[in-house]
């Protein structure tokens, strides 16, 4: 299976390459930097240098040529400001989406956030944030041609994972190490049966696999 990851250098998107290129996966990561590309190699990956802020539908299709399935986690990061966030989070997911779309890759995966809202309130940056998020996911949900699934993790953290999670279309607040969530996406990519889905993950008691089985119903 090919797998293109937007965001490719982002601290989700590495451990996912990692696990994918592990289990024989043949993994491509988008990023805006060449000096990003060295960590993608060692996590098995292979570079693709774009700029998601400033490429064509046409220039993001042709990287996504051939791939099974697609997943967005870029992010302008903590750091940013509003500006990118409409940039970036939005503009860049909605881009991505047309992409996978005109590219033909069906299965096509979302990293989003707890509380992502189009409707949320508030002029501070994470209000942008959240309202940016919102707006992306419901724009991929309005896509005829995408198998899409939307994940919203807790609160990130740098633990290590333990595996065990909890996996709802309404969790409630709470952690969950970004080893669990690349761990979730890896099992989500091959869940189809979980297309449509938006599905919100903490941590919990269930093991990836049973939690994700779960949710699709099997």
């Amino acid at each position: 299976m090919r797998i293109v990851i937007a965001g490719g250098h982002g601290q989700i998107a590495l451990r996912l390459e990692r696990l994918l290129s592990a289990r024989g996966d043949e993994v491509a990561g988008i990023i805006r930097r060449a000096e990003q590309g060295d960590d993608l190699r060692e996590a098995g990956a292979e570079p693709v240098l774009l700029d998601l802020e400033s490429a064509s539908v046409e220039e993001v299709a042709a990287s996504l040529e051939g791939a099974d399935a697609a997943v967005f986690a870029a992010g302008a990061g903590p750091g940013s400001g509003v500006a990118r966030k409409e940039t970036v989070d939005k503009d860049a997911a909605i881009l991505f989406a047309d992409a996978a779309l005109r590219a033909g890759v069906r299965r096509y995966l979302v990293v989003s956030s707890m509380g992502a809202n189009p409707e949320h309130e508030g002029s501070e940056v994470f209000d942008v944030y959240l309202r940016a998020k919102g707006e992306a996911d419901a724009y991929v949900r309005g896509l005829d041609g995408l198998d899409w699934t939307i994940l919203r993790p807790g609160m990130l953290t740098d633990d290590a994972g333990t595996g065990l999670v909890r996996l709802e279309a309404h969790t409630g607040r709470g952690p969950i190490p970004r080893d669990d969530v690349a761990a979730t996406l890896a099992e989500l990519i091959d869940t189809p049966a979980t297309a449509g889905l938006t599905l919100e993950l903490i941590s919990g008691t269930s093991p990836v696999t049973v939690a994700v089985k779960s949710v699709a119903g099997n």
